[in-house]
Formats: C-alpha cells, structure tokens, sequence
C-alpha cells in the first residue's frame, strides 16, 4: 500500500471534510417540494358519503397532515401520503372496517373518493375535508 506524507494527507482531508459538512448542511435543508407540502399540515375533519353499497354515510374520521404523512387524529387507524400539488391517498381502518381513498387537498379543504369493506359490505363513496 502506498505510504502518503502527512502533510499530503492534510492537505486533502480539509477539503475533504468541507464536502462532507456542505453535503449534510444541503440534506438537512428541506426541500422545496417539502416546504410546499407542509402547506397542508394539520388537522382535516373528513367526512364520507355513501354512493355505492348498503353503509351508513356521514361518518367523520380526523386526519393529520405532517409534511408528507397522513395519519390518525383519533377515531381509527389512519396511513397515507400528500405531495406537493395536494394529491392524497390514504388507507383508513377501524375495528374489521377498512377503505382506500384518494382525491386532492386545497388549502382549507379537499375531496375525493373511497372504497372498502364497511361491518361486511362492499361501498364506495365521496370524501369531503375541512382543515380544522
């Protein structure tokens, strides 16, 4: 193996660790993507209507919205994800219930649609939101 001066090593290793400080300083700053997502954070009271099936509408489920991540505010178990122009999918479970959605969010509010198996029976329907 090559045997380099200490002097030579010196000289590399301050540039060396110049390019290691700027390329975590540049991951650490969010990204313009993120920033514009973290319009939607907060908390969404979403509402959903029955279009297809035999489930009762009207039920309200509150969402998080934190940079990217959609999760539960109560009320049942909730994963999802936002980008940037506010589209948003999600996946909503409570007790033996579950359903897919996805629409857009606005600044204020959004809407879309769902579909799933609610107490045994196959619906879909509309899903409204308000940020609280």
């Amino acid at each position: 193996m090559a045997q380099f001066p200490q002097s030579c090593l010196s000289a590399l290793a301050r540039p060396c660790r110049l390019l290691v400080l700027a390329g975590l300083a540049i991951t650490a700053l969010p990204s313009t993507a993120d920033a514009r997502v973290s319009g939607y954070n907060g908390v969404w009271n979403v509402t959903f209507a029955t279009t297809r099936g035999n489930c009762s509408s009207g039920y309200s489920v509150p969402f998080t919205v934190s940079g990217r991540r959609v999760s539960s505010a109560g009320g049942g178990r909730v994963s999802g994800t936002v980008n940037h122009s506010g589209t948003v999918a999600v996946h909503v479970s409570v007790g033996a219930s579950h359903a897919d959605g996805g629409g857009r969010l606005a600044a204020a509010n959004g809407a879309g649609s769902w579909n799933g198996l609610i107490m045994g029976d196959r619906c879909s329907g509309t899903w409204h939101a308000q940020r609280t």
